[in-house]
């Protein structure tokens, strides 16, 4: 199977940027889509963004012009570009792949300070 790794999470200041990466094993095209979830201290798991294979892509309302899901199937690797940050976007961040089977990351701590 393939395996997700991400990386790229950290502490940034409010108004700040981050870039995840999530790569994969083995090719990224098996995966019908691929995105990314976040759960935050005594909060609902909330998807974040998400990329199919015809690269339509869906954000929740809250992340919506600040952040960006893109892929590279050359180097097999999802991003998530987050821009103009908030406290409130402090969670881990997991990606996954679905497909055939469904693959995730372990996850990666995102912290936005005030």
């Amino acid at each position: 199977q393939v395996q997700l790794v991400e990386s790229g999470g950290g502490l940034v200041q409010a108004g700040g940027s981050l870039r995840l990466s999530c790569a994969a094993s083995g090719s990224i095209f098996i995966f019908n889509a691929m995105g990314w979830y976040r759960q935050a201290p005594g909060k609902q798991r909330e998807l974040v963004a998400q990329v199919t294979r015809g690269d339509s892509t869906e954000y929740a309302d809250s992340v919506k012009g600040r952040f960006t899901i893109s892929r590279d199937i050359v180097k097999n690797t999802m991003y998530l570009q987050m821009n103009n940050m908030k406290p409130e976007d402090t969670a881990v961040y997991s990606c996954y792949g679905k497909g055939w089977y469904d693959s995730w990351g372990q996850g990666t701590q995102v912290t936005v300070s005030s």
